[in-house]
């Protein structure tokens, strides 16, 4: 019988956890994660409240328990839960929303970094156009980041969390190292 065990998007069986000068990059391997968009003519509002699933404005993130969210398009969201107890999270959100949202399970699409250092703008300068030190905490916006479509989310001056394809996980990680590297 196989030996079937789960893998980091960077292919190991632990995250990675990588320092560059005073930049510390955790890979995120215990998110669930979900796509949450609301169908036409429906309210999501008294759902997520009764259920505790933040549903933030344009451009935020709302840190919550269990559910964390950010806004991604017009009526459409990311939500984030502890993958140890919401492995199945679509299926746990599609029991909250029914028929009133579109839920696409995400967990396996995207790899999920945290990025922390005292001067984070340092870093992030160098790979997107986004102005950290301008945008306020909570902040959560699409970006380029070495050729690949990412969201950015600013959690804390120097505190900021990536999510990017998976596929290109080892392409992300290397970008975010040399321009570590670079800051300093």
């Amino acid at each position: 019988m196989a030996d079937l065990r789960a893998m980091t998007a960077l292919g190991a069986q632990e995250p990675a956890v990588v320092t560059v000068g005073p930049l510390t990059i955790t890979e995120r391997f215990d998110l669930a994660l979900a796509s949450v968009a609301l169908r036409r003519g429906r309210d999501l509002a008294s759902a997520a409240a009764s259920a505790g699933v933040p549903l933030p404005g344009p451009a935020r993130y709302q840190a919550g328990a269990p559910y964390s969210a950010f806004w991604t398009t017009p009526e459409m969201w990311f939500v984030e839960a502890p993958f140890a107890s919401h492995e199945g999270i679509a299926a746990l959100l599609k029991a909250v929303f029914g028929e009133a949202a579109s839920i696409t399970e995400q967990t396996d699409a995207w790899v999920i970094f945290d990025l922390a250092a005292p001067d984070l703008a340092a870093v992030l300068e160098r790979l997107c156009t986004v102005d950290f030190r301008a945008v306020p905490d909570g902040h959560a916006t699409r970006t380029v980041i070495d050729h690949l479509g990412c969201y950015l989310v600013k959690l804390g001056t120097g505190a900021a969390r990536v999510y990017g394809p998976r596929s290109s996980a080892q392409s992300l990680l290397h970008a975010v190292e040399v321009a570590a590297a670079a800051a300093f």
